[in-house]
């Protein structure tokens, strides 16, 4: 066994991600690439199934320590909680000061800050990288969004760099700020990423109960859709499946799968942050929901039972379609407007040098979202990157515009025909919430201080107050509140 120190690069956890990732890894020149796995009958595998990457295999820790040139850096692909401390804690016991150690899994980003303090001291660089695009993209070029320090991203960022996937000659990857930042912008992507399947599945199903149409046709409109400025990656393969046929029954795919969907967590902890940071994701949140909802087999039937169904409302099917994708524009540019709300509340909270800019653009590739319309959110934060909200910019306040009257018709309709559209529904709403004049929040802020004296501001004079509302409900001004 060659345990040489000749390794660049390495990796732990060769399961189907990590394997894909090592495999990626190793056809690229300049680069050998060590790997271990705790069960060595799949590093064997591995290394038997594919000898022309070289791996330099081992069964110990410590001889996978051995093979790695210095600075040594090991990625980590392992079930992200327990067991990534695990491994953490192995190679930081054999890792000297300058080392880096990279988890490339899907973990918390609290979790990757509170790694990286703890392996501060040592002198070892821990990053966080967040790594989209599935197996597939594993294998053939990812979006890498790494975290960590300056130093480690001038060993690592060449290395990523080489294996991300490339959008108009430009890698997909940028070293996105320091210890958690990584972690933190894959889980908004992701959040975003659930926002963008449950609209995209809205569409799908008003085209079949309000259309009218069958899969097949829906995939027409779909691929047509690709073809223009909805072209996307989710786009695409809807389009695909819709086309699938189950050979076991000769039903269309679609039809025979289970309408319950689950999810591995990083939406419902977008939600969970985006709360705290106090950035409205509601785009976001009603697709979790949406999730939780479908899951509920047995509250669904007994509604269903109950319910009376509307009857469905007619319309002409290629009108709704045209409808439909402006419909559908608008409420994926609310949903990445919420995303990125999210990364630049998170950035100013966390003290990230985050450019929102180079996110869009390393998102154009390799990942799940990846759109054509990201060329137009770089472009938005490019010319302004302090601009207030992406809705505002140019090109998307014009594409919102124009697609407000059919936006609204859709959201409508779905209403009258009983069809659920809380993606729509939701993303229209925080678009009318954002033009209003006056929200009812000035009701809300009355209720809170009747009941709790959580007191108020006025429109017309500076300072906060609170009203007597058990006694003579004279109002009073709180003192060293601000004029």
């Amino acid at each position: 066994m060659n345990t040489s120190a000749t390794a660049n690069i390495g990796v732990v956890g060769l399961a189907v991600m990590g394997s894909n990732l090592a495999r990626n890894l190793a056809s690229r020149e300049g680069n050998t690439v060590a790997v271990h796995n705790r069960t060595y009958a799949r590093t064997k595998e591995l290394v038997a199934e594919h000898p022309e990457a070289g791996f330099i295999a081992s069964e110990s820790i410590d001889d996978f320590v051995a093979s790695l040139a210095r600075p040594r850096t090991a990625i980590i692909m392992v079930q992200a909680g327990a067991g990534t401390d695990a491994v953490i804690d192995q190679l930081a016991e054999r890792f000297e000061p300058g080392d880096i150690i990279v988890d490339g899994g899907n973990a918390n980003f609290p979790d990757t800050i509170a790694r990286e303090k703890r392996l501060a001291p040592t002198g070892i660089h821990f990053v966080g990288v967040g790594i989209s695009g599935g197996e597939e993209g594993a294998l053939n070029g990812p979006s890498i969004m790494p975290g960590g320090s300056e130093e480690s991203y001038r060993t690592l960022g060449p290395i990523l760099a080489s294996i991300a996937a490339v959008a108009e000659g430009e890698p997909c990857v940028t070293h996105v700020g320091t210890d958690g930042a990584g972690h933190f912008v894959k889980m908004i992507h992701n959040g975003i990423e659930y926002a963008d399947m449950q609209l995209i599945g809205e569409a799908y199903d008003l085209l079949r109960t309000v259309g009218g149409l069958q899969p097949h046709a829906v995939a027409d409109i779909f691929a047509e859709w690709n073809q223009g400025p909805l072209e996307s990656y989710l786009i695409e393969i809807t389009a695909e499946i819709l086309r699938q046929v189950d050979p076991a029954t000769g039903k269309p795919f679609v039809d025979v799968v289970l309408d319950q969907a689950g999810s591995k967590g990083t939406g419902v902890w977008t939600v969970q942050n985006a709360l705290d940071l106090g950035v409205p994701v509601g785009g976001i949140a009603e697709a979790v929901f949406a999730r939780a909802v479908s899951s509920k087999p047995a509250q669904r039937a007994a509604v269903r039972r109950l319910a009376a169904r509307p009857e469905i409302q007619q319309v002409d099917a290629a009108a709704f379609a045209e409808d439909l994708a402006k419909a559908l524009y608008a409420s994926k540019v609310v949903a990445y407007a919420q995303g990125f709300d999210a990364i630049i509340a998170g950035a100013q909270k966390y003290g990230w040098d985050v450019r929102k800019d180079r996110i869009a653009k390393i998102w154009r590739g390799g990942c799940i979202i990846r759109a054509r319309f990201l060329n137009r959110i770089a472009e938005a934060y490019t010319e302004n990157p302090d601009i207030t909200t992406l809705l505002e910019a140019p090109y998307f306040a014009r594409a919102v515009v124009e697609g407000e009257a059919a936006w609204r018709r859709i959201v409508a309709t779905a209403a009258l025909s009983g069809v659920p559209v809380p993606g729509f529904g939701s993303a229209l709403s925080y678009y009318d919430s954002l033009a209003a004049e006056r929200l009812p929040a000035a009701l809300v802020q009355g209720q809170r201080d009747f009941f709790g004296a959580h007191t108020y501001r006025r429109t017309d004079k500076e300072g906060t107050f609170h009203t007597l509302w058990s006694g003579n409900r004279t109002e009073v001004e709180i003192e060293g509140s601000a004029h």
